[in-house]
């Protein structure tokens, strides 16, 4: 049985997608799955990159597509009230969750992810946030400093792995970003002879011959 880490933070339409698409794409395959919040915005500022929802024409786009998906895919999603908005609350309630403090179970990722994308309300209300945590029953106070730097840990770590975005799917060492990656997850885990050739380690040999000031 092969162990999959799954690197999220709800603030990502797709993380919610992949996550709800997850039972599907790999049907009948052995497989665990470890869910680990961590912090989008620590990414993005580590490589310098803006959020999809930072850029206004991408923003729309973002919206635009991911609708589509889950139209297609028959997943509940309505865009939250607020977007982009501070997941730090709903983070560190998710490792507060944690019986390990690092890595919260698919129920607790679900109501969270839920939560955020089912509605399209505030993902930060005060109320909804009250009775999210009242549900939720964490096992220690999600503002305590512990919590905190639990998330900040478990971001550092991700960085240093070389995740780069949300959702990332890790699996023996191998990173595979994105929703759209799912299907590729899932030829690995069935034995697909392309990753046990060269070719995983010879497309991302080629490098830029441009680079921006």
């Amino acid at each position: 049985m092969k162990q999959i880490t799954f690197w999220f933070d709800p603030i990502s339409p797709f993380a919610y997608l992949a996550f709800e698409r997850l039972p599907r794409a790999l049907e009948g395959l052995s497989y665990s799955v470890r869910y680990r919040p961590v912090l989008f915005a620590g990414m993005l500022k580590t490589w310098g990159q803006k959020g999809p929802a930072e850029i206004e024409p991408k923003r729309a786009w973002t919206f635009r597509h991911v609708h589509w998906l889950a139209h297609q895919q028959g997943i509940d999603m309505q865009t939250p009230l607020q977007h982009p908005f501070n997941p730090l609350a709903l983070l560190r309630l998710l490792l507060a969750c944690a019986d390990d403090g690092v890595a919260p179970n698919r129920l607790a990722c679900e109501r969270v992810l839920r939560h955020v994308w089912c509605g399209g309300l505030d993902a930060n209300d005060p109320r909804r946030l009250a009775a999210l945590t009242q549900i939720l029953a964490p096992r220690i106070d999600p503002t305590d400093a512990a919590v905190k730097q639990a998330l900040k840990a478990s971001t550092d770590e991700a960085i240093a792995l070389g995740l780069f975005g949300v959702p990332t799917l890790e699996v023996d060492g191998r990173l595979f970003w994105g929703l759209d990656s799912l299907d590729m997850v899932a030829a690995y885990l069935r034995g697909d002879a392309w990753f046990g050739g060269p070719a995983w380690d010879a497309a991302a040999a080629a490098r830029g011959g441009v680079v921006r000031g």
